[in-house]
C-alpha cells in the first residue's frame, strides 16, 4: 500500500489534495466533531495534508501523519503553517493518553481485516479517557475486499468496525451512513475511549 501511493502521491494530491475536493457533508461532520475536541488532535493517513489543515484552520491542535514521505513532502510544501510528520496508525509518535482526537478518514480502509485490530488498539492507548476518533469508511459487507483506485480496500459496517472498536477500549457513541450518486456508499462513527461517560 506505502508502495503503491508513493507512486501516485502527486498525482493523487493533484486530484483529491484539497479540501475543495471533499463533500460539503463531511466537511461539515468533521469540522463538528473537531469543535467537540478540547486538546491534541492527530489526523491518521493525513495524505496530502487536507483534513489536516482544513482543521487547523479552524483553530484544532491538530498534526497530520503518513507513512509516504512523497505525501509529508506534498502536505508541507501546500499547507507550510500546519503540522505534518512521517507516523501511521500502529506508530502514533505520541505518549499513551496524550491525545483527545484521532482523525482516521478513509485512512484505514488498506488495512486488512485481520490487523485493524492492531491499529485500534494504537489509537485506544493513544487517547485521554473520554478521546473520541473519528473513522470515514466504505460502508457495505464487512471484511469484504475492492478494487481501489490505488490499491485493495476493504468494506466495513458500523457493526463490524463496533465488534473491532470495543475489542480495543472505544465505544461507538455516534454513526452515519450516506449514499450520494455515483459514488460507493459511505460511513462515519465517532467511538469514545472507555472510561469517562
Amino acid at each position: 500500500m506505502r508502495r503503491a501511493y508513493s507512486g501516485r502521491a502527486a498525482e493523487y494530491t493533484e486530484l483529491l489534495g484539497g479540501i475543495e475536493h471533499t463533500a460539503r457533508a463531511d466537511r461539515d461532520y468533521v469540522a463538528a466533531w473537531a469543535k467537540s475536541v478540547d486538546g491534541p488532535i492527530v489526523d491518521v493517513g493525513c495524505g496530502p495534508g487536507q483534513w489536516t489543515h482544513f482543521l487547523a484552520e479552524l483553530g484544532s491542535d491538530i498534526v497530520g501523519i503518513d507513512p509516504v514521505p512523497a505525501f509529508i513532502a506534498e502536505a508541507r510544501a501546500r499547507y507550510g503553517a500546519s503540522r505534518f510528520r512521517a507516523g501511521d496508525a500502529e506508530t502514533l509518535g505520541v505518549s499513551d493518553g496524550s491525545l483527545v482526537g484521532v482523525l482516521a478518514w478513509y485512512s484505514l480502509i488498506h488495512e486488512e481485516p485481520s490487523s485493524i485490530g492492531a491499529a485500534f488498539t494504537s489509537i485506544a492507548r493513544a487517547l485521554k479517557p473520554g478521546g473520541t476518533v473519528l473513522l470515514g469508511f466504505f460502508d457495505g459487507d464487512a471484511r469484504t475486499p475492492f478494487s481501489h483506485a490505488v490499491a485493495t480496500a476493504y468494506f466495513w459496517s458500523e457493526e463490524a468496525l463496533g465488534e473491532e472498536l470495543e475489542k480495543a477500549g472505544l465505544r461507538v457513541r455516534e454513526a452515519v451512513r450516506r449514499q450520494d450518486p455515483g459514488a460507493r456508499p459511505h460511513g462515519a462513527l465517532i467511538a469514545q475511549k472507555v472510561g469517562l461517560d
